[in-house]
């Protein structure tokens, strides 16, 4: 095969191209205001840049859920409930970064606190010991329910759930983890195998063995399967569950199924894991789902808006009965960047924010007025919408069908307002804004909904 000499690293004018590149993106990130000009060679560069070294299948599905050219919109400020593109067009934030902006858009006492921390140190040395690390987990001790005590940091919702599945392998000789149908807890290995997704699971079959799944909310087969589990010698060792399902559609737990689920888990010596990636940290009305429903599980799943929308970090909290298996070699799970300094800075001050500003309570009472307003506006379109349903600020639309649900994201995405669907119900489609949105956001989300719902076809 011949090389051509101009297209290797080592030409001397390709790596002057390539510093010049450099320089004028850190240039663009530097400015405080763009031209028209700099709008469109971001855009440019942007869509060339997914399309040959990112992955073009991004574009696609923007094609598909935008209409015209709308598919290119490039995001480039946020601010408060709100994020604009480089073009300066407005738009309210009702996807919320898939519930990462709890506090809102760069928050001011969360970029303070991570300023002020960067101006004295970034990262750790990974051997000293580090101080925010324990602070937080302190912190963590005092607003979890329960007898929640110890916490392990991490830098996403998917390792998270990976290091509450090891917390489990260790704490008990067992293998069998039931998990439920719609189920979305991540998608690296351990994670997914209690994903419920056929499309996300069968390219990466066999996963990890020893999980079931059994359908979510049914108590009966919940009960029948540790039966026989005990029975045939492969005895639970956790059950793993969404107190309100996220990516499955917006899915609510029928009445007293989590008291009886950890009821079951007691009578069994079975560990009970929650995963409140999405609906922790103020979300639905209460700082962690699980108060609500006034069950307290063995270990808690955490992170998105975690951090407060500026920082990746997460945490998997446990008692000290699940946690002391790591008492005598704290190297046997670790991560370089998990309860980093700057991460910790950004959970520290978001949770300063949400008890200051009492998010999670504010979220139950914009959630109520929310869900008024989208059921009003559904009235009389019950060809097309089969039920609106959520807690605090985590609302489902589902829709009889797929293709009515893409034609009203895209409808208002047109009118300024971002909305996506859930990755394991395509037919539902969320409303999950900061919690920080006002009323007059809200008023406008719902008439844009009107709107476009009025104009889309059953």
């Amino acid at each position: 095969m011949t090389i051509d000499p101009s297209q290797t690293s080592s030409q001397p004018g390709y790596e002057y191209e390539t510093k010049a590149y450099i320089k004028q993106v850190l240039g663009l990130i530097g400015k405080k205001e763009i031209t028209k000009e700099d709008a469109a060679w971001i855009t440019k560069e942007t869509v060339d840049g997914f399309r040959e070294n990112v992955n073009p299948g991004f574009l696609e599905y923007r094609k598909t859920v935008t209409q015209g050219g709308q598919f290119a919109a490039v995001e480039w400020y946020d601010e408060g409930s709100c994020f604009k593109d480089v073009n300066g067009k407005e738009y309210i934030d009702c996807l919320g970064g898939f519930g990462i902006y709890n506090v809102g858009h760069r928050h001011p006492k969360v970029i303070k606190a991570v300023e002020d921390q960067l101006g004295r140190q970034a990262l750790h040395s990974q051997d000293l010991l580090d101080p925010l690390r324990a602070m937080l987990a302190k912190i963590l001790e005092r607003i979890t329910p329960g007898d929640l005590k110890y916490s392990f940091f991490t830098n996403s919702g998917t390792e998270s759930v990976e290091a509450a599945l090891k917390l489990v392998r260790m704490y008990s000789e067992r293998t069998t983890i039931i998990s439920t149908t719609r189920a979305f807890h991540g998608k690296s290995l351990g994670s997914l195998s209690g994903t419920a997704k056929g499309m996300f699971r069968k390219p990466f079959l066999p996963l990890i063995p020893g999980f079931r799944h059994i359908p979510f909310g049914d108590i009966d087969m919940m009960r029948k399967t540790f039966e026989t589990c005990a029975m045939v010698g492969e005895d639970v060792a956790a059950v793993l569950l969404e107190p309100v399902q996220g990516e499955g559609g917006i899915i609510l737990p029928p009445p007293d199924y989590l008291h009886q689920v950890r009821e079951l888990c007691d009578q069994y010596g079975a560990l009970l894991v929650f995963d409140e990636v999405q609906t922790g940290m103020g979300r639905t009305g209460k700082m962690f789902a699980c108060e609500l429903y006034e069950v307290v599980p063995d270990i808690l799943c955490l992170a998105k808006a975690f951090g407060g929308g500026v920082i990746p970090a997460g945490a998997v909290v446990a008692t000290e009965k699940v946690f002391q298996s790591l008492f005598p070699n704290p190297f046997m799970h670790t991560t370089t960047f998990g309860g980093n300094p700057l991460a910790c800075a950004a959970a520290i001050a978001t949770i300063d924010v949400l008890l200051e500003e009492e998010l999670p309570a504010r979220a139950g009472e914009s959630g109520r007025y929310f869900l008024e307003g989208l059921r009003q506006v559904a009235a009389g379109h019950e060809d097309k919408i089969m039920e609106i349903r959520g807690i605090g600020l985590m609302i489902g639309i589902e829709f009889h069908r797929d293709e009515v649900g893409y034609e009203i994201s895209k409808g208002m995405f047109d009118e300024g307002i971002l909305v996506a669907g859930t990755l394991i119900n395509s037919k539902t489609i969320r409303i999950e804004p900061p919690l920080t949105i006002s009323k007059e956001e809200m008023d406008r989300v719902i008439a844009t909904f009107r709107k476009v719902l009025e104009k889309t076809k059953a």
